[in-house]
């Protein structure tokens, strides 16, 4: 009976050691093997769906709100949207939580308050709010003429020996480069210079990611000729004879990625969601998350964490799966075998020990 015991677990863990190894070499050699495969749009849509079911109660969506009425100034992109969730679950808010939040609405909707909110906002980059931003900012910042004025403020400061704002100036050749039509990526000069902007508007108002900021350095201090920079005219040939195209590609695929956020959603939502967007891959992630589920997109940040929602969005292939189980059964049968192993050793001291 030992030794059947044996040679079935020996075969079990042969068994579990080969079929890992197939899959590990499949997965090595096919780029279409990916342990991770993205969801149709369809699957995010029922994903999403069942963790709301779960988990977008009536305190969850209520603390939300609250907490967002709290802030200064409020951000009316999330509190709208969380308002439309509540709706969309059924959930009615309390009583006096819903008087606060239309008084709330009314006072920030005054046409006085907007009106001094915006022209603070079109002087200082750094007083603009949500609400304010995309009326009072952005149709300024998506003109050739604000990206010219980034790449040649640039140069004049290098030529001064001043500090140069390579994070601006990074986002201004992506930009200048949509408006040219050099496109960096295979998405639309739209989507690109919308991209573009939106992050340079994150960046005035602080809340552009940290990993985005070093994209934007990474390719300014890879890709550019600063002596070729001082002669840069708006022009394709001058914009090319600066930059090395290869080196921004990277951070043109991220803003073409915003943009298409901000089609998805709109341009105050994307704005919001900017912040959660620490790299390409979770760029790409809220990309396809914002085009499958649109407006919605963010309540269900909000609701269950940027994280999960841009996780939401993969899922693990039937080769992962097998590889998974592979591995669990070869674990299982090692430990199995060693424990056999150190059992026998066992008994054969306490035999010795017996004499």
């Amino acid at each position: 009976m030992k030794r059947l015991a044996r040679a079935i677990l020996t075969a079990c863990m042969a068994g579990s050691l080969i079929l890992t190894l197939v899959a590990a070499a499949q997965i090595a050699m096919s780029d279409t093997l990916a342990p991770l495969r993205e969801r149709t749009a369809q699957e995010i849509v029922a994903a999403t769906d069942a963790m709301m079911a779960r988990e977008a109660t009536p305190e969850r969506l209520s603390e939300l709100i609250a907490t967002r009425l709290a802030e200064e100034p409020r951000n009316w992109a999330t509190l709208d949207a969380l308002r439309e969730a509540a709706l969309e679950q059924g959930v009615a808010l309390p009583a006096d939580l819903a008087t606060d939040y239309d008084l709330a609405k009314a006072e920030d909707g005054s046409l006085a308050h907007m009106a001094g909110d915006c022209a603070a906002c079109a002087w200082d980059i750094t007083a603009c709010s949500l609400s304010t931003a995309m009326v009072c900012k952005l149709p300024i910042l998506v003109t050739p003429v604000e990206d010219v004025r980034g790449v040649v403020k640039a140069g004049w400061d290098y030529l001064a020996g001043q500090d140069v704002d390579e994070v601006d100036l990074g986002l201004s050749i992506v930009g200048l480069g949509a408006t040219a039509l050099i496109l960096f990526t295979g998405g639309t000069s739209e989507t690109l210079k919308l991209g573009a902007s939106a992050a340079k508007l994150a960046r005035g108002m602080k809340i552009l990611s940290p990993g985005l900021e070093r994209m934007a350095l990474t390719a300014v201090r890879t890709g550019v000729d600063w002596k070729a920079l001082t002669r840069i005219d708006g022009s394709i040939e001058s914009l090319t004879r600066a930059v090395r195209l290869d080196a921004f590609r990277p951070l043109a695929d991220v803003a073409s990625d915003i943009g298409r956020i901000g089609t998805a959603t709109g341009p105050t939502s994307a704005l919001h969601l900017l912040r959660y967007v620490d790299d390409a891959p979770q760029a790409r992630q809220m990309a396809r998350a914002a085009e499958a589920l649109g407006p919605r997109t963010v309540a269900r940040a909000e609701v269950l964490g940027p994280a999960r929602l841009m996780r939401s969005t993969m899922r693990l292939s039937g080769t992962a799966w097998e590889l998974i189980s592979g591995l669990i059964g070869l674990i299982g049968s090692v430990t199995l075998l060693i424990i056999g192993l150190l059992k026998g050793a066992a008994f054969r001291l306490l035999r010795r020990l017996a004499r």
